[in-house]
């Protein structure tokens, strides 16, 4: 018996933010100051560090929940299963569904229980729960998932990220710039086919490093709503993903014996391009190799940072010959990765 998915769908919000359009706002430092800089300057320098240039925002009308239904639907149709035979609906997600112009997370009921009601899933023993993981939830969903089928308790389980960072971002922070919205599915089971899950790992930092990803009021002290906002400290988390991952990554492909030249492609959480070249090469370094041209496919540029939803929807384009010179095939070793607040690393190798 092999652990493979099945089935892959994503969301991409219809709504392109561009950089261009961050030149109205007022960004400030944390401190309430003013930058000394035009906006303009200040978005070129956002787009040559991230390689960000433009994200996706949900429509008004619409919430978290419904667009982590809209890929589970894909990914069900895709994996061609009856959605009642799901054994679990795993959610990552950080924020859950927050109304537009709302202060407020609602989270009561789950998002997965939202999901599995809209997915129409009658089945009492389809058991759904969220995780609450950073960036790196999506995978380790899928782990978990991995886990309650091997256990036998489980044959087929939904694992989704899902997230609209756009309803949680201050105006008036620079890193505001980085966040969007998106969801991507993937349908996990067990088959006699060749490949699947092959190994993965994990680990949270959290002694000193807790905190690098939190709540917090905006940077402008004009504003007295006691309202909160995605905040982060970025040199840390810079100096702390290009320490950690690497060797992350390498622990997690060291479990399998499989030689790194057999790694076909890398698909790291869509944080910050620089950063993320920066991982993937400090990797291939602990083996005494230059990066591979190709090795790290980039979806950030057009889509932005959508937290859980990176790393599928990135598997899911590719599959689908959505990504310009990108391919996945039969019997490729790939590797999946992720970081973020937690501080939570982890990755998985898989065949595909």
């Amino acid at each position: 018996m092999n652990i493979k998915i099945t089935g892959t769908g994503s969301f991409i919000p219809s709504r392109i933010e561009t950089n261009e359009n961050f030149y109205q706002h007022e960004f400030l430092n944390a401190d309430g100051s003013p930058i000394n800089n035009t906006n303009q300057v200040i978005v070129e320098k956002f787009k040559s560090i991230t390689g960000i240039g433009e994200r996706r925002y949900i429509k008004e009308e619409l919430n978290n929940s419904d667009i982590a239904t809209y890929a589970a639907e894909k990914a069900i149709a895709d994996a061609e299963i009856n959605p009642e035979e799901l054994d679990y609906i795993i959610i990552a997600h950080n924020y859950g569904d927050i109304k537009h112009d709302s202060e407020q997370s609602d989270t009561v009921p789950s998002i997965a229980s939202r999901v599995k009601h809209l997915l129409g899933i009658k089945n009492p023993k389809c058991v759904g729960y969220d995780i609450l993981f950073g960036c790196p939830g999506w995978i380790e969903g899928v782990i978990q998932a991995n886990a309650f089928i091997k256990s036998g308790i489980a044959k087929k389980c939904l694992v989704i990220g899902s997230e609209t960072l756009s309803r949680v971002i201050d105006k008036h922070d620079r890193d505001s710039m980085i966040y969007s919205d998106g969801a991507a599915a993937v349908v996990v089971e067990s088959t006699n086919e060749e490949g699947g899950i092959i190994a993965h790992d994990t680990a949270t930092f959290a002694l000193d490093e807790a905190h690098f990803i939190y709540f917090g009021e905006t940077n402008n002290p004009e504003v007295t709503d006691k309202r909160r906002y995605i905040k982060m400290y970025g040199r840390k988390i810079y100096e702390f993903a290009l320490t950690n991952v690497p060797l992350a990554i390498k622990s997690c492909l060291d479990k399998t014996g499989i030689p790194i030249g057999e790694v076909k492609k890398i698909l790291i959480h869509q944080a910050n391009e620089k950063m993320d070249e920066a991982i993937v090469k400090r990797f291939y370094k602990l083996h005494n190799m230059e990066m591979p041209d190709g090795i790290m496919p980039m979806t950030i540029d057009k889509l932005g940072n959508s937290s859980v939803a990176t790393v599928p929807t990135l598997y899911d384009m590719i599959l689908k010959g959505k990504l310009k010179d990108q391919q996945i095939n039969k019997g490729d070793i790939i590797i999946f990765a992720s970081v973020g607040a937690g501080m939570n690393i982890n990755a998985i190798v898989y065949k595909v």
